[in-house]
């Protein structure tokens, strides 16, 4: 039952790799470090929805007249004239921030100033202290107490429950041409 048997332990030589040579030095180039570091953050950084997004950022002190796109999430708190588009990005409009712009992202905040339509694909956020001065279009809004809005919203459905409800139709057992004077039916 009870074994006199020691463990199995590696040996001191077989810590050491074989093929180790210390008598040349290692020479590291630029473009070694480029791959490795680009190699270590792809390994270390996950991918998908629940990644870490990196947010760039556009101080106060800083003033853009023009257009501002691209795919990764933005904090603005200086002055942009133009247009802001990020694709599935999100923009959070800082409370030193002057927008007079159009802005297309994923997700917007305001917490400061924008004067300017505003699409947003999953939803907009006026914060306290925000201003929004143009035409919302989103699937989600949210607007606290001492905000400031004047324009119109449109709700649009967002692309999943439409989704949803495609599947359903192919789904349902319902006849392929509808009887004269039949009203339409859904699930």
């Amino acid at each position: 039952m009870w074994s006199n048997k020691k463990p199995d332990t590696p040996k001191a030589a077989d810590s050491q790799p074989a093929n180790l040579q210390t008598t040349q030095p290692t020479k590291v180039t630029p473009a070694f470090w480029q791959r490795t570091t680009k190699m270590n953050n792809n390994v270390i950084r996950p991918t998908g929805a629940a990644a870490d997004r990196v947010m760039a950022r556009l101080g106060s002190s800083l003033h853009v007249k023009g257009e501002i796109s691209g795919n990764e999430d933005l904090y603005i708190d200086g002055t942009v004239e133009g247009l802001v588009h990020l694709d599935e990005g999100k923009l959070t409009v800082g409370a030193t921030a002057k927008l007079t712009a159009d802005v297309i992202a994923g997700e917007v905040i305001v917490y400061g100033s924008v004067k300017g339509n505003v699409r947003a694909k999953g939803k907009i956020e006026i914060k306290k202290d925000g201003s929004v001065n143009g035409d919302l279009t989103t699937a989600q809004i949210i607007i606290e107490d001492g905000a400031y809005f004047k324009g119109s919203i449109e709700i649009e459905k967002s692309a999943e429950k439409e989704g949803d409800k495609n599947v359903l139709s192919r789904t349902a057992s319902a006849p392929a041409t509808p009887a004269a004077g039949a009203e339409p039916r859904s699930i």
